[in-house]
């Protein structure tokens, strides 16, 4: 059972309904960033489950979809003629218009920023609004389609760009403008709340017993720790496993970041088995799941031996529950402690206080909590680590290349300002021809990633100058026998991912 409480505090809640945008997260966020709490459900959540959360507005997303198909993605009918202000992004506007008896024609579409009137701003589609249903009004246009359109009687809005991208001009201004002035939003979300809520509900729910938290030493289990250790002081037992696919010498630099602080910290060197269970494995949605389960089973073993702890606590975050799939969305990535857990559990309860936060918040509330920026700023790292940074099969020799070009990378560009958001190595499962000397090679290709991001859930590329890739390179292919060729992926978020696996 897992104990999540996504709305515990009762705030007032903007739904975010989902139809397969890839700026889903970025609206839920953006909402949150005006102080009103939103959540992400399936497009399709009925009638009766929107009655019982009684949200204050309704967002539609965007999508891939054409509304023409029979198939596409709809809402309930029964969702315009309840009263709730809804305001439909992109396909959620065609949608919207299509289902109210609009008319929607498919085109040359719009890409890119567009001139609407004074400002410019992120259109991505193909479909066009061309007839507005009955009460509806345009209120913006481009040079070819209804950019914005409302209709006042009944609270419905609807926009054919993205708001929610800091590529709108003034964009959060449009959902602010509809959560205050449409909504009636009071601004009744802060993490100051958050954190006395989670408090006092962990020390409900836990009582006297002891809770084991699985601590990697990143943002969300160091967060997580920190807000513990406030709820239930020395009833926390935190159990870091060093799996073997840590960076360079990091495992010893979590155990000297934890040694002063007021918990009980336990290192689990498990690097053999870990390593042993990824033996012929090479598909990273297995790694995954294979790690998440072998994790649960170092949790059990540590736990039996501390006396049967009953609870296990996990720094998940809500961005892990959203790209794992929630419960009815598409899955992007199976996280190692979201679906790379397994069916069958020792641990009467699952406890996550974070899986309602976005990373930026998650953040914040380290700040509050007293958590010292080298923490609560760190840079992400998978929960998996290094396994997802090499293609292919994991072996000890390729944890050993993976573990120097990354600690050369991070040599070079600890301090170039500005400094990336999110940087590392991947080694790829590609050879490449080179020579060394006067002798041909054929070794390996080690990608470098940098990106920046003020959420982690969208990202460009960090325009790394020439000069410092140049060095980096060629120190990685100098000093790493096995390396021929590096290259720098220069992939934003969307359409990659920050992580290759």
């Amino acid at each position: 059972m897992r104990d999540r409480n996504l709305n515990s505090q009762a705030n007032q809640t903007v739904l975010v309904l989902d139809f397969g945008g890839q700026y889903k997260e970025l609206i839920a966020r953006t909402v949150r960033e005006q102080s009103v709490y939103s959540e992400i459900v399936p497009g399709n959540i009925t009638a009766e489950e929107i009655r019982r959360i009684n949200p204050i507005g309704i967002i539609l997303t965007g999508g891939p979809e054409s509304v023409h198909l029979p198939d596409s993605s709809k809402c309930t009918p029964e969702l315009f003629e309840m009263g709730i202000p809804v305001m439909g992004i992109c396909y959620g506007m065609q949608m919207m218009c299509h289902m109210l008896g609009g008319v929607i024609e498919t085109g040359a579409g719009e890409y890119g920023r567009i001139p609407v009137g004074e400002i410019s701003v992120l259109m991505s589609h193909r479909d066009s609004v061309t007839k507005l249903p009955d009460g509806f009004t345009a209120t913006m246009w481009t040079n070819s389609c209804i950019a914005a359109c409302e209709d006042t009687s009944r609270k419905l809005y609807g926009v054919q760009f993205h708001p929610e991208s800091s590529h709108t001009d003034g964009g959060s201004g449009f959902i602010r403008k509809f959560l205050y002035e449409v909504c009636g939003a009071v601004g009744d979300y802060t993490l100051d709340d958050y954190i006395q809520t989670q408090i006092s509900l962990i020390r409900r729910k836990v009582g006297t017993e002891k809770v084991l938290l699985g601590l990697s030493g990143g943002v969300d289990s160091s967060v997580c720790a920190a807000l513990l250790s406030e709820a239930i002081g020395e009833q926390l037992i935190c159990i870091f496993v060093d799996h073997g696919f840590m960076r360079l010498n990091e495992g010893d630099e979590i155990e000297r970041a934890f040694a002063d602080r007021q918990l009980r910290f336990i290192r689990v060197n498990a690097q053999n088995r870990f390593i042993e269970k990824m033996a012929g494995v090479s598909e990273p949605e297995s790694k995954r799941k294979i790690i998440g389960e072998e994790f649960i089973r170092v949790f059990e073993e540590e736990a039996a031996a501390l006396g049967n702890v009953p609870f296990l606590a996990q720094g998940t975050i809500y961005p892990d529950i959203v790209e794992s799939g929630g419960k009815t969305g598409a899955t992007i990535k199976s996280h190692h402690n979201v679906g790379g857990l397994p069916e069958s559990l020792t641990f009467a309860e699952i406890i996550e206080p974070l899986a309602g936060l976005f990373k930026d918040e998650v953040r914040i509330l380290g700040g509050k909590l007293g958590l010292p920026t080298s923490l609560s700023k760190r840079q992400p790292f998978p929960g998996p680590g290094l396994a997802v940074r090499i293609m292919g099969e994991i072996t000890p020799a390729k944890l050993e290349l993976v573990r120097k070009s990354d600690a050369i990378l991070r040599e070079e560009l600890e301090h170039y300002n500005p400094k990336p958001d999110q940087y590392f190595t991947v080694l790829t499962n590609t050879y490449s021809v080179g020579v060394k000397g006067d002798d041909r090679t054929y070794d390996y290709v080690v990608a470098l990633r940098a990106v920046t991001t003020s959420d982690f859930m969208t990202c460009e590329y960090t325009p790394v100058p020439h000069e410092i890739l140049g060095r980096i390179s060629s120190r990685i292919t100098n000093e790493i026998p096995g390396v021929s060729r590096v290259v720098y992926d220069i992939t934003s978020k969307p359409p990659g991912t920050i992580e290759w696996e």
